[in-house]
């Protein structure tokens, strides 16, 4: 028997980001989802080697690939249009559900419950939503280092959401965040020669 997961997974590259924004650079969900899942296990070893946690990287890194998996079924929804209403973003939300739960079906049967679990993981795990929280902190973080290149690049469409981005970052009170964004985020809008510099000046 066939089964269609990995194929639909690799599909991610086809639905685009940002479409209701003109950018400078495109950019998909499966370009989005490697940055988070990287972002994800960066902020977990800034947790656990400067602010005395527990974290489980990998593990976290792992869900952060899969976090908009469902989006190969529903496309991604622009933020302004998700979130207009509580019902348009509850009808969303279900929307992901069912999408997660038809894609854990196409997994082999003997690793279905695994895969339900990396594309909704379980609520009532209280070391999986600390987890999460870092997928989410992840997520808004890549959001804003693409309105940071974005506004760095010229591109003045991406200046009002790089200000509401960070804001909501901030909001999240994660000292790993706010960690990244003072000691990492600022090369990314940097150019190449700065940031060879930058590197040469470490050395």
């Amino acid at each position: 028997m066939n089964f269609p997961l990995a194929a639909y997974m690799y599909r991610l590259q086809y639905i685009r980001r940002w479409s209701l924004m003109r950018s400078t650079t495109t950019e998909n969900v499966a370009e989005h989802s490697f940055h988070v899942s990287l972002l994800t296990h960066m902020l977990c070893l800034i947790g656990n080697t400067y602010y005395d946690r527990k974290l489980n990287a990998d593990h976290a890194a792992t869900i952060a690939l899969y976090h908009d998996a469902a989006e190969v079924f529903t496309g991604d929804i622009a933020t302004p249009v998700k979130h207009n209403n509580p019902r348009l973003l509850a009808n969303f939300r279900e929307m992901e559900n069912i999408a997660a739960k038809r894609l854990a079906a196409m997994a082999p049967p003997e690793l279905q419950s695994i895969y339900a679990n990396l594309l909704r993981p379980e609520s009532e795990d209280e070391e999986q939503m600390e987890l999460l929280r870092y997928v989410k902190a992840a997520d808004c973080l890549d959001a804003y280092l693409k309105c940071a290149f974005e506004v760095a690049s010229g591109n003045r469409e991406f200046a009002v959401a790089k200000e509401q981005t960070l804001a909501k970052v901030k909001q999240m009170q994660l000292p790993e965040a706010d960690y990244f964004l003072t000691h990492m985020a600022p090369s990314f809008e940097m150019s190449l020669d700065e940031l060879s510099q930058l590197a040469s000046d470490s050395d």
